[in-house]
């Protein structure tokens, strides 16, 4: 199908960016790689009177250090991240996670900001994010603010994010040295996640001294497995299965055609001892 008539802008930086959205209001929406936004726009699920492409503001890509911190410009794209050396010397587990997004074309087009904001809980960004305890940095007409991956994420395609708002960066801790793995349980090839599982852990001598563990498709949100966190820690790869079971437990994932809500809290522990054990090599 064909979209409805819209507006077209591409500001150059994220001043002009907020002035065009506050002028828009409710009527606009805003282009990252598109990924998301253009499919729904063809099918006419939604028709905005403006458009704001954010592709030519320089300013919201790249990968940077600040101190023990990655920081991580809205509009990187997905094959930025993959080159990334500091990402995957100091956030390992969000290179793995990136790696299974879909193929090459959309890696050069899609955008971690885009992806965040969209907030599919499908989507294979935002709990790397949230396990790696990210901060979002959000601009708006009074400046900018962080909220952590924690509060970000507040419902089924619904962030902190305001209506007048821009995600412009990803401040993500370094985890350097630790272990990491992506384990992605889908029917066919690039399809979205029917579960997925984060892990990321520091270990000595086989021995966990800490573990990350984030969930994908197991609610509407992201969504964090602390008490199988604080159980790995001080165990090793003989001790994964009985802990890493409960991953699910307490999850509301959804029932579909892929599986019903108890297959994928069976799922969930089955792609957590895989992924911690892959993070321990």
């Amino acid at each position: 199908m064909i979209p409805a008539a819209f507006d077209y802008v591409a500001p150059t930086s994220v001043q002009e960016a907020l002035a065009v959205l506050a002028q828009a209001g409710d009527d606009a929406k805003v282009l990252g790689g598109g990924q998301s936004l253009l499919p729904i726009l063809r099918m006419r699920l939604n028709a905005p009177e403006t458009v704001i492409d954010l592709g030519r503001i320089d300013a919201l890509r790249g990968i940077s250090e600040d101190g023990d911190a990655l920081v991580i410009g809205a509009m990187t794209t997905y094959a930025e991240v993959l080159a990334s050396d500091l990402v995957r010397d100091h956030a390992l587990v969000l290179h793995k996670a990136v790696a299974t997004i879909a193929d090459p074309q959309i890696r050069h087009r899609g955008t971690v900001g885009g992806a965040l904001v969209h907030a599919d809980p499908a989507g294979d960004v935002g709990a790397p994010v949230l396990a790696l305890g990210g901060e979002l940095v959000i601009a708006g007409s009074g400046g900018e603010r962080r909220v952590a991956a924690a509060d970000f994420f507040e419902d089924l395609f619904t962030t902190a994010v305001g209506d007048d708002e821009l995600l412009v960066a990803v401040r993500i801790p370094k985890h350097t040295g630790w272990g990491a793995a992506y384990e992605k349980f889908v029917r066919v090839a690039q399809q979205w996640s029917i579960v997925a599982v984060a892990a990321t852990v520091r270990a000595e001598g086989g021995t966990i001294t800490q573990a990350r563990i984030g969930l994908t498709n197991m609610g509407s949100t992201p969504l964090r497995a602390t008490a199988v966190e604080d159980a790995l820690v001080g165990k090793g790869a003989g001790d994964l299965a009985a802990i890493c079971a409960s991953a699910g437990a307490g999850t509301n994932p959804p029932s579909d055609l892929n599986g019903d809500a108890d297959y994928r809290r069976h799922l969930a522990g089955v792609l957590t001892r895989r992924a911690v054990a892959a993070a321990l090599g």
